[in-house]
């Protein structure tokens, strides 16, 4: 073992250990490693300066405790009988002690809903989770070893190709196992995040809260030893509550005291493949795909320069006479685009 290898499995050590030594780290770990306490007192500061360690109080009184940054990684053997919120309790939850309610609870929501769907779904059995924390934000990565979500979801609803389940996914109430999941932690997590991002067998479905729209591009990374990544971004300092999220996409319905998840935002440049027009009606049919789920479906045409005739026909005349009790609402629209659908409109 090399110099530099030996101090960071020091290192390592004193931050496993420090929460349960506050008072006597220094010795605990000179006894371990054979090391004098003034050796490890070095690597406490090295701690220390990388925020990773914070002290109290001091000569012989002085305390040593977890700092504002902190990190875990670990793999798992994906099986029935490993459970999510038994990860987060046991494994990832000091991360996050200190940190705003709101914040811990939405972390909360996308850690168990996103490792619930790699348990549940991925096909795979093996299961990697990192969760850091730096002074500004919070990131946390899963990745699973399985197909892989775009895959999963195009063969078993029978779509297009994977790309589409990509647009499919970004509605919400998408689900492969309607028994057991609703559809609704994806989406919802997607809108809890600063930045949510899925990359599968080098395709990246990107969520970024300071974009207005969704992002779909190949992704540089392949991973093709791997089937899915989940990577969920947020500030230490976020406002956002679980509550005002779910608000944003449910509307009262006409029983007092129930709601419902019945309105979505549907990104329609996610139905662009690559540079070519919207323009057709198959390609206006696979927008529409599974919005009768929904009693708002608001069509955000950020993004999109043109769209034809036919397109805009067969949403805002077609669709609409055909089914009435869904309300379309189209936004974002520059001029051409506007003009188009108020010809479909009749306006």
């Amino acid at each position: 073992m090399t110099h530099k290898e030996k101090g960071q499995q020091i290192r390592t050590q004193i931050l496993r250990d420090v929460v349960h030594h506050p008072n006597d780290i220094s010795n605990h770990i000179s006894t371990i490693f054979s090391i004098t306490p003034q050796a490890v007192f070095r690597h406490i500061k090295v701690l220390e300066n990388e925020g990773k360690i914070a002290t109290e109080g001091k000569g012989k009184g002085k305390r040593y405790f977890l700092g504002p940054v902190r990190e875990y990684r670990r793999s798992f053997t994906i099986s029935k009988e490993l459970s999510e919120d038994i990860l987060w309790r046991n494994y990832f939850s000091f991360i996050f002690e200190g940190v705003s309610e709101n914040v811990i609870d939405i972390c909360q929501y996308g850690f168990t809903e996103m490792v619930n769907n790699a348990i549940d779904h991925s096909e795979g059995n093996i299961l990697y989770i990192d969760v850091s924390r730096t002074r500004e934000d919070i990131m946390i990565y899963i990745i699973d070893n399985g197909e892989g979500i775009f895959r999963r979801i195009q063969r078993l609803c029978h779509l297009e190709d994977e790309r589409h389940a990509i647009m499919e996914l970004s509605k919400g109430k998408l689900t492969t196992d309607p028994e057991r999941h609703t559809g609704e932690g994806i989406f919802f997590t997607s809108r809890m995040f600063d930045k949510f991002d899925i990359v599968s067998k080098g395709l990246n479905f990107s969520h970024d809260n300071n974009h207005e729209f969704d992002f779909l591009f190949d992704s540089p990374v392949k991973m093709e030893e791997a089937g899915t990544m989940i990577i969920l971004k947020i500030s230490i300092h976020s406002q956002r509550r679980i509550k005002d999220v779910f608000d944003q996409f449910t509307e009262d319905t006409l029983q007092v005291g129930t709601s419902q998840f019945n309105k979505t935002i549907i990104p329609v440049k996610l139905a662009q493949y690559g540079n070519e027009k919207l323009v057709s009606r198959s390609q206006a049919k696979r927008l529409l795909v599974r919005i009768d789920k929904f009693q708002y479906v608001v069509f955000d045409f950020k993004g999109v320069e043109s769209i034809g005739q036919a397109f805009a026909d067969e949403i805002f005349r077609v669709y609409a006479h055909q089914n009435k009790e869904t309300i379309l609402l189209p936004v974002n629209m520059n001029e051409e685009v506007e003009s188009m659908v108020n010809r479909a409109l009749g306006i």
